[in-house]
């Protein structure tokens, strides 16, 4: 029994999916004129391996989601063991976050506090479509963009950077996937009694308003390294997402003519693309820089 919850338990934090929040990290570390590279490596470690899969394991120990979740097409039930495993990941990535800075770990505690009140039962604000929206808007993007910048350049302000729109541009980014990462559960969140910013849309409305969201996020970014001189960084952009947003249409198409094409199947090849191709991008800027 202990191996099933062991099992379980591993499943439920999605190391995987803590990978697909990286590009972030690496747009912050690449921005830095010169990063810290212990600080870069303790960021990094605090981030991907404690703090992101403690949020993930302590939001699937209170939905105890029965369908498929993110990058999980059959979850394991959820033990009490999910639950006390997601407390010690957070609290070690705060203790490991002190090892950078007292602000870094104070912006630890903040992210780990908004992301139990997504889930928790007591605030829950998974049920209402545009605040939880704006958390996860907020804080998976700009939020963690400066805790990430502001922690490598060892708090010193980013003058060649304009840290806030840099942040913003990860809000859009991360923001346009938001919906569509909901737009297979209408029925299960129903029955939980949330309601999401997809069913709250419409699975056409997820698309247009995904496709709006990563237009904004895209002219800021163009705007950002236009007026640092640097356009070729964007033309790389256009290259890089040129297949996601290939694939973003042809199954916005399919799901106007059939909607059980908003499946979990499809969010997730979308999930993993998107994710591949903002890794490659964001990677190859670090890499040049």
């Amino acid at each position: 029994m202990a191996e099933l919850h062991i099992g379980s338990t591993l499943a439920h934090l999605r190391l995987p999916f803590s990978l697909l929040l990286l590009p972030v990290y690496l747009f912050a570390l690449g921005e830095v004129p010169s990063p810290n590279t212990f600080h870069a490596l303790v960021v990094f470690i605090v981030l991907h391996l404690f703090i992101y899969p403690a949020s993930n394991g302590f939001n699937s120990y209170f939905d105890k989601d029965e369908g498929s979740i993110a990058l999980l097409k059959h979850p394991p039930k959820v033990s009490s063991s999910l639950y006390y495993t997601s407390i010690m990941l957070e609290w070690a990535g705060v203790l490991l976050a002190l090892l950078v800075s007292l602000h870094f770990a104070v912006c630890v505690i903040i992210y780990n506090s908004f992301s139990k009140a997504y889930s928790h039962p007591s605030i829950r604000i998974k049920k209402y479509p545009m605040l939880s929206f704006l958390i996860v808007f907020l804080f998976q993007g700009a939020f963690i963009y400066y805790s990430c910048y502001h922690a490598l350049s060892m708090g010193e302000a980013g003058q060649e950077a304009p840290v806030w729109m840099a942040g913003l541009v990860c809000s859009c980014l991360i923001g346009a996937s938001y919906p569509l990462t909901q737009i297979y559960q209408h029925e299960e969140d129903a029955r939980r009694g949330d309601r999401t910013l997809s069913m709250l849309l419409g699975v056409r409305g997820s698309f247009i308003f995904s496709a709006m969201l990563f237009l904004a996020g895209s002219c800021l970014l163009y705007y950002y390294w236009n007026t640092r001189d640097e356009r070729a960084n964007f033309n790389l952009y256009l290259i890089c997402f040129t297949p996601v947003i290939g694939y973003f249409l042809f199954w916005f198409i399919r799901c106007m003519k059939d909607p059980a094409q908003a499946s979990f199947g499809r969010t997730t090849v979308l999930t993993l693309l998107s994710g591949l191709f903002m890794l490659i991008y964001f990677g190859s800027l670090l890499f040049l820089h």
